[in-house]
């Protein structure tokens, strides 16, 4: 039944709009979102999502907010498309570092922005963070440990290319709260189911606090993270 659901656009899509009916985000992003954001401005950008399951959804849901989804996957798109009102604008792209004019020039203001692309999200988050959100959320990956360090830009980055498991992929979160810091932004919460991290002109709070290693991860593979970090230490990092 789950293939012919996967696989029927119809049978697909209504079965997302039964999920709506309790949408959520992939952990308490929702919860810790809605508590960060006070007085900032009804407008998201959001890239790498699920039609059902992304990080500002609770803010979709929301008629007094805009917003911005992008995504690779053309069926994501689509499917989002057929789920979600105009207000919510939903673009196919795989993007790159020369592609991101459209993201800059989509809102005066943006109260937040969110980047979980498995991939180049360091190098998005610096060419975008001039945009000035009020809230910053970004995946950074815990199997690279504490160090602050990226994986090198790659115009077609894919992580099941670089690394057979798909760990090598992003930064650090020390990586990314020292960019986030360069710009006058702070370390506010990290998620309790997953590894995103939370950034606001307030936060105070330091890697160590926040770091956990993916739960996720380590359940599907029977891996704990000092093995996971065996397995992608000989790659290239660029150290920031």
């Amino acid at each position: 039944m789950r293939q012919l659901i996967k696989r029927n656009d119809t049978l697909r899509r209504l079965y997302y709009r039964f999920k709506l009916l309790r949408p959520k985000s992939q952990a308490d992003e929702g919860e810790l979102i809605s508590g960060l954001i006070k007085d900032c401005p009804r407008a998201f950008i959001e890239f790498g999502f699920h039609p059902i399951e992304f990080n500002c959804i609770e803010l979709a849901r929301n008629l007094d907010w805009r917003g911005l989804l992008i995504d690779g996957s053309k069926r994501q798109t689509d499917d989002a498309r057929a789920l979600w009102p105009d207000r919510i604008d939903i673009v196919h792209s795989f993007l790159t570092l020369d592609n991101l004019d459209f993201i800059r020039k989509r809102f005066q203001q943006v109260g937040v922005l969110s980047i979980d692309v498995d991939g180049n999200d360091y190098w998005f988050l610096k060419a975008l963070i001039g945009l000035s959100p009020s809230l910053i959320v970004v995946e950074y990956n815990s199997t690279l440990g504490q160090d602050p360090i990226t994986v090198p830009y790659d115009p077609a980055f894919d992580r099941f290319q670089k690394h057979e498991r798909g760990w090598y992929h992003g930064a650090s979160l020390a990586a990314v709260t020292k960019l986030c810091a360069e710009h006058g932004y702070g370390l506010a919460a990290g998620s309790d189911g997953s590894c995103n991290a939370f950034f606001t002109r307030m936060g105070k709070l330091k890697p160590a606090d926040v770091w956990k290693p993916n739960k996720l991860r380590q359940q599907l593979s029977g891996i704990p993270h000092d093995q996971q970090w065996q397995s992608v230490k000989h790659l290239p990092f660029v150290a920031v």
